[in-house]
């Protein structure tokens, strides 16, 4: 990968698609406006389409007709974690490609602007518990807990109206590694997100997400671990069998 923020947008395209008919491959497929790309959580924000067709174009001229899309995101997420420091673990493969790409599913993915319980809520509606919540979140409006220095430097960045292509890191001070600094961040409140902070600071944070949270600041290895479990339980989310699936020849359209 030439660019840094890479391995996080392909570790994103997968959650992202595993959360909607689960790892079938469906967010690649151009939809128009009523496909998965073309809804609010993925426009102008899911990113790496361009990554996956160069490897599958690689994948094809190898072994033409093998390895499903939804497999290569499968593999891109684990390999661009384990680049970036983060822990590896055994991709479960056989996956087949969906035929459907569902913008109005895909409008329902965990949000930034939801509550706690509503992101629990959301996790448990496709088999991921609370420990997933906390493993996975390490992928709106200001929390009212977010520490106010770092609020005022990200008004000044971002003022209502401003140019929508600023961007800034998710992970103060570890920007490019993966590691347990985001839940550190949540102790001192600087969650970037509303739907971050919430893991520490809300009030049913104290007996659901809070002493992951700490767990996890205090003990990368278990975060490491507990990460490299929910991503194998989220990669397994309602795959595709051979009666319900393909291996697309492009990862962008069915077969014809």
């Amino acid at each position: 990968m030439n660019e840094m923020r890479m391995g996080a947008s392909l570790l994103r395209l997968h959650f992202h698609d595993c959360f909607v008919n689960g790892c079938d491959g469906s967010i690649l497929l151009e939809g128009g406006d009523d496909g998965e790309k073309s809804a609010i959580p993925n426009l102008n924000s899911a990113r790496g389409y361009d990554v996956v067709d160069t490897i599958k174009s690689s994948v094809e001229s190898e072994c033409q007709g093998v390895v499903s899309c939804a497999d290569i995101l499968a593999i891109a997420a684990r390999d661009s974690v384990f680049l970036s420091g983060g822990p590896s673990w055994k991709v479960l493969l056989g996956r087949r490609d969906g035929t459907i790409s569902n913008g109005t599913l895909a409008n329902q993915l965990p949000s930034p602007l939801d509550s706690l319980d509503t992101i629990i809520s959301k996790f448990s509606n496709v088999g991921l518990n609370v420990t997933d919540v906390v493993s996975l979140s390490g992928t709106g409006a200001p929390d009212s807990t977010l520490d106010t220095t770092m609020l005022s430097e990200l008004q000044s960045l971002c003022p209502q109206n401003g140019d929508g292509n600023v961007t800034t890191v998710l992970d103060r001070n570890s920007s490019d590694l993966f590691d347990n600094h985001y839940f550190k961040n949540l102790l001192i409140g600087k969650g970037l997100l509303g739907s971050d902070q919430i893991l520490f600071s809300s009030d049913l944070a104290s007996s659901t997400t809070k002493p992951l949270v700490q767990s996890y600041s205090n003990d990368s290895g278990l975060f490491f671990v507990n990460f490299a479990n929910s991503m194998i339980k989220m990669g397994n989310i309602n795959p595709k069998t051979r009666s319900d699936g393909e291996i697309r020849k492009n990862c962008r359209v069915i077969n014809s």
